[in-house]
């Protein structure tokens, strides 16, 4: 089955579009916006509904209310930013369902867009209820969901919602999200590599055996690296491991061995006598981290053989960070690895969460061929699920 695009409906004038899309931006204290490209992310298939002179309902959350309203949650600041953007009014509705928002739908002329109040401020939305769905569509025609990152959780306004409105497709940076990744799964172009970082290896390990049957390379970074090592029978001293999961990390790490999958770990790495910025740190290989000392970040050797490991790649796709890079002591190895990717001559996806942050800082972002607007869900994408966003779509695409 195949998904719908915006694109392939006739006729949007005067039709009212309920758009599901992901403006949870990162705000300070003062309730402003400190990185916006969220909402950038979608102006493509804002603006194409727009020409064609449609009536668009924006929908979102923002942050975790928990089914409360709260104020700093508001969706104030994005209605705000969009319409900097856009360069014309963005209504702000007085919440998302209810009488005074159905008054405000059914008087909006084509061309005007109205951002709904957040989603989570019901309990509703959460737990996909068929009640709240319907009560949100208020007499909305078409269904556009543009927003990836929630598309694996079957949420009201990403799954329920669907059954209550006669068309349903996504928006282009869905489409875009769903190609690249076609083109790094479906059929990538070799050698393929999936670099994997981060803290831990509980979220990962399914990921990591969908892609031991994928990709050519494997190359771990980050905590979860030290599972694996502690599993090879190093001393990591007080590095972050998941004791739990040694037998399966080395599962994983024989099933790698067995498909012929080259699977690299750190050879060396930044270690500190304290989880501080401040705390002393020095470099060693793996097998010599000092007792009681915790690896935060990847060293010079390893970036170096990492490096090389990418230099034939054609496509690589990575998901989490090489550190702690937050803190400047250990943040090289992360930074490192993104010059690496960034330089390299392979089609380049970056998956969400920590990672573009990484990217973004290390000013690299332009040279990466797509990063994924979503954490979670590509990670799901990752370990071959079927999210259930995507899969409504793809089951209702084309019910009419």
């Amino acid at each position: 089955m195949s998904i719908r695009y915006i694109d392939e409906i006739d006729n949007l004038a005067g039709k009212k579009i309920f758009m599901r899309v992901d403006f949870n931006v990162p705000l300070d204290d003062n309730q402003n916006i400190t990185e916006d490209t969220r909402i950038r992310a979608v102006l493509p298939t804002l603006n194409y509904a727009l020409d064609q002179k449609a009536k668009i309902v924006l929908a979102s959350h923002l942050g975790r209310p928990k089914g409360e309203r709260k104020e700093k949650y508001s969706m104030a600041p994005a209605a705000k930013r969009l319409s900097r953007l856009l360069g014309k009014e963005v209504k702000l509705a007085p919440d998302c369902i209810g009488p005074e928002v159905h008054a405000m739908v059914d008087a909006m002329q084509p061309g005007d867009i109205i951002m709904l109040e957040n989603l989570r401020f019901y309990q509703g939305e959460e737990k996909n209820d068929a009640d709240f769905a319907k009560e949100l569509v208020n007499g909305c025609e078409i269904y556009v969901n543009d927003a990836f990152a929630v598309s694996h959780r079957a949420h009201a306004s990403v799954e329920a919602i669907t059954n209550f409105i006669p068309v349903v497709s996504a928006g282009f940076l869905m489409k875009n999200e769903m190609n690249y990744f076609d083109k790094a799964m479906q059929n990538p172009i070799r050698p393929l590599v999936a670099i994997l970082g981060g803290a831990k290896v509980s979220g990962k390990i399914e990921v990591l055996e969908n892609l031991c049957d994928k990709v050519d390379k494997i190359i771990i970074g980050g905590g979860m690296a030290f599972t694996f090592l502690k599993g090879l029978g190093y001393n990591v001293g007080k590095s972050l491991v998941e004791d739990s999961l040694i037998d399966t990390a080395m599962a994983t790490f024989k099933k790698a061995a067995e498909k012929g999958v080259k699977f690299y770990l750190p050879v060396d790495c930044v270690v500190a006598d304290q989880f501080n910025p401040a705390a002393e740190t020095k470099v060693c290989t793996v097998q010599e981290i000092p007792e009681g000392w915790m690896a935060l970040d990847i060293g010079p050797a390893t970036v170096t053989l990492f490096a090389e490991a990418l230099q034939n790649s054609k496509t690589i796709v990575w998901n989490g960070p090489m550190g702690v890079f937050e803190m400047d002591a250990f943040s090289r190895g992360t930074f490192a690895m993104v010059s690496a990717v960034a330089n390299s001559y392979a089609l380049t996806i970056v998956g969400g969460g920590d990672t573009d942050v990484a990217v973004h800082r290390a000013g690299e972002y332009a040279k990466i061929s797509y990063i994924s607007t979503g954490g979670g869900a590509f990670l799901e994408l990752l370990e071959g699920k079927k999210l259930p966003g995507i899969k409504v779509l793809e089951d209702n695409g084309h019910k009419h």
